[in-house]
C-alpha cells in the first residue's frame, strides 16, 4: 500500500470517479494518506462527491506519472472519528485553513476491498490488493 500512496503523492493529482444515478462523475483530488493501515482520502461532506459516495460507495481513482498509471478500485467507507480526520489534516496542513477535525464538514474515507493496478505501455501490470 505504501507504493500506491507514494505514486499518488508523486503524481500530485489523481482523478476520483463516482456514480451519480446512472452518470459517472470524475474530479481531481490530491489527498492520499495511510492511517491505521488503510488508504484514506479527504473531502467535504457538503460536496456532491460525498453524497454520491454515501449513495454508492464504489469508486475508482486514477493517476498518471512518467508514462505509468495507477488505478485503485474499491469501496470508500466514511470514518467520522476525530483521530482519522486529525491525522489527515496533520499530513496536509494546507487543508487546515478550510477544514478542521472538529467541524461537521470534514470527511475522511478509506478504501475497502481495494485493487490497485500499476500499468504502462511497456511493462506487465502489477496488482496489489488491500
Amino acid at each position: 500500500m505504501e507504493k500506491v500512496v507514494q505514486f499518488l503523492k508523486d503524481a500530485g493529482t489523481y482523478y476520483l470517479a463516482t456514480v451519480d444515478g446512472d452518470q459517472p462523475r470524475v474530479r481531481p483530488f490530491g489527498t492520499a494518506h495511510i492511517f491505521e493501515g488503510k488508504l484514506y482520502i479527504q473531502t467535504g461532506k457538503s460536496k456532491d462527491v460525498s453524497k454520491q459516495l454515501h449513495a454508492n460507495p464504489k469508486a475508482e481513482i486514477c493517476a498518471f506519472k512518467d508514462g505509468k498509471w495507477l488505478r485503485v478500485a474499491g469501496e470508500l467507507v466514511s470514518d467520522d472519528r476525530r483521530e482519522a480526520k486529525a491525522s489527515m489534516l496533520d499530513a496536509y496542513p494546507s487543508l487546515q485553513s478550510m477544514y478542521s477535525a472538529d467541524d461537521d464538514n470534514t470527511e475522511v474515507l478509506y478504501f475497502k476491498n481495494a485493487t490497485a493496478t500499476f500499468s504502462s505501455f511497456t511493462d506487465a501490470p502489477e496488482v496489489i490488493k488491500f
